[in-house]
């Protein structure tokens, strides 16, 4: 099983965000700029949106909706380790879901921040 697993992220291709097909197998990374957790009373899920700008970077110009994904974690309450501002590498199926390039649970990995980079 977790061969399989290991294939399938081999077999995706990396993007950079605002290159995101409107459907397919990718990989890609970015900064999570925001985080959204429902209330208790609605069904579990939790998501992050990334963007390829680190959030409060000076200069840094909004991104655009090409630059921008949604990951959706479905049953999740919380993913631990995921808050605004880390940088985070995702592989999963993209697709677009009114207008927002969207993954649903994704397979991630929290990435260090590079050194010249806060």
């Amino acid at each position: 099983m977790a061969d399989s697993a290991a294939k399938l992220r081999q077999s995706a291709v990396t993007v950079p965000l605002d290159r995101l097909p409107r459907r397919g197998r990718i990989r890609s990374s970015g900064y999570v700029e925001s985080i959204t957790i429902l209330p208790a009373g609605q069904a579990p899920s939790f998501s992050a949106v990334v963007t390829s700008i680190l959030p409060g970077e000076p200069g840094a110009k909004p991104a655009g909706p090409a630059a921008r994904i949604q990951l959706i974690w479905l049953g999740q309450r919380r993913v631990p380790g995921i808050d605004a501002g880390i940088r985070l590498g995702f592989d999963g199926m993209v697709f677009d879901v009114d207008g927002m390039p969207t993954m649903y649970n994704p397979g991630y990995e929290i990435l260090s921040l590079l050194e010249n980079e806060s």
